[in-house]
């Protein structure tokens, strides 16, 4: 069986100034096309059975500047909808919360049809997400699935593949235009590489 291979988008103008980013459809700064194209020799490389991406613009532009042409869009990829917060920086959500912590204590509502989402939320999607790569490696011919999408949703995945809690999705940093791997040690689900730049 392959490794499930998780990519980050490039660099957006948000990402440069720390604002929340979720269903603000930004594209990739110049930085970032070229984070996104130098990904494409460490995937060519790679025997990739399936690829799937979040709808957003950032994502799905990184996929095709990382040569990955067959990807496939799902909706559960999508980055934590932060309601409120939404192009607001940490720092100056501390302003007037100064303990606030996203990770236990979730987003403000934000306008119609972003209410916001908690990590449990998110890992709900992830777990969505995870069956359907599941069902990749169950019908495949032993290739790679990979998943190009967004900082605090890979990184709550990855917590729900090693078995661990959505929130404790804070453990793992995770950089614009990298790479990452799980696969399998002795049945078990394990980090192979984190936050890698060609």
């Amino acid at each position: 069986m392959g490794e499930l291979v998780l990519i980050r988008h490039g660099e957006t103008e948000w990402t440069l100034s720390g604002q929340h980013t979720s269903y603000t459809d930004l594209p990739l700064t110049p930085r970032g096309e070229d984070q996104a194209r130098s990904l494409a020799p460490l995937l060519a490389s790679r025997h990739i059975g399936c690829v799937l991406t979040s709808p957003m613009e950032r994502a799905r532009q990184t996929a095709k500047l990382a040569g990955l042409d067959q990807a496939q869009v799902d909706p559960n990829l999508r980055e934590w909808d932060y309601g409120g917060y939404e192009g607001v920086t940490t720092r100056e959500i501390h302003r007037t919360r100064p303990h606030w912590d996203q990770w236990t204590e979730g987003v403000i509502p934000g306008p119609e049809g972003h209410p916001g989402e908690s990590a449990e939320d998110v890992g709900d999607r992830a777990d969505r997400v995870l069956a359907r790569v599941d069902a990749a490696f169950a019908d495949g011919d032993g290739g790679d699935v990979v998943l190009v999408a967004h900082a605090h949703f890979l990184r709550v995945l990855t917590a729900r593949r090693l078995g661990l809690p959505a929130s404790d999705g804070a453990l793992f940093q995770l950089s614009t235009g990298t790479v990452s791997r799980l696969g399998l040690e002795h049945g078990r689900h394990v980090l192979t590489a984190w936050n890698r730049q060609p």
